[in-house]
């Protein structure tokens, strides 16, 4: 079964950071949220806050398929600043896992640590400047080699459904959409 990692910090997007998380769940894949404030209540950018599985310094990441970042600021700049996480990205881009990333998260953390170079990325509207070496789109989300990344809390579900169909397949992706309406309305 896939394992993701969903990196919380305080100033996050909550729906860019959660509906992942229900997403993958509901397709079996199993998710962690890894709250990297040193305590497990995360207070996202609008206010809201929840609480994160596990802390980032007692989790061992061996176990881990993909490993996600949401957007929303200043939860972003709070990631890319936690050299733990840019160490540990560094290291299992190199193994060849799964990265993915979505709004500032592609360009703040991704573009800004040269991971995107020669790949094609998106990520929020006007930030691009940042994907350092990226062939930028202007798509929902892509898929580039093991890197996945997106534009915004409105492509939240279309992500979510990307990492499902490179983790569960075609059929499984196809099958939550339908299951969670998500779509343009059908008129009879």
């Amino acid at each position: 079964m896939a394992k993701a990692y969903i990196f919380m910090a305080d100033g996050c997007e909550e729906i860019e950071a959660l509906t992942p998380v229900d997403l993958l769940r509901r397709a079996d894949i199993e998710v962690c949220t890894v709250s990297i404030m040193g305590r497990k209540t995360i207070e996202g950018a609008h206010k809201i806050k929840f609480e994160a599985d596990q802390l980032y310094e007692e989790t061992d990441f061996s176990d881990g398929d993909v490993f996600m970042l949401p957007g929303g600021m200043p939860g972003t700049t709070n990631l890319a600043a936690y050299e733990p996480l840019i160490q540990l990205l560094k290291d299992k881009n190199e193994e060849g896992k799964h990265l993915a990333a979505i709004c500032a998260a592609p360009a703040v953390v991704l573009g800004l640590n040269d991971y995107l170079k020669g790949r094609k990325a998106v990520c929020y509207p006007g930030m691009e400047d940042k994907l350092l070496g990226a062939e930028v789109l202007e798509i929902p989300v892509v898929t580039d080699g093991n890197i996945t990344t997106s534009r915004g809390l409105g492509t939240a579900i279309a992500y979510s459904l990307e990492l499902v169909r490179l983790f569960k397949g075609e059929e499984a992706a196809a099958s939550l959409k339908a299951s969670i309406v998500y779509g343009p309305p059908r008129h009879s």
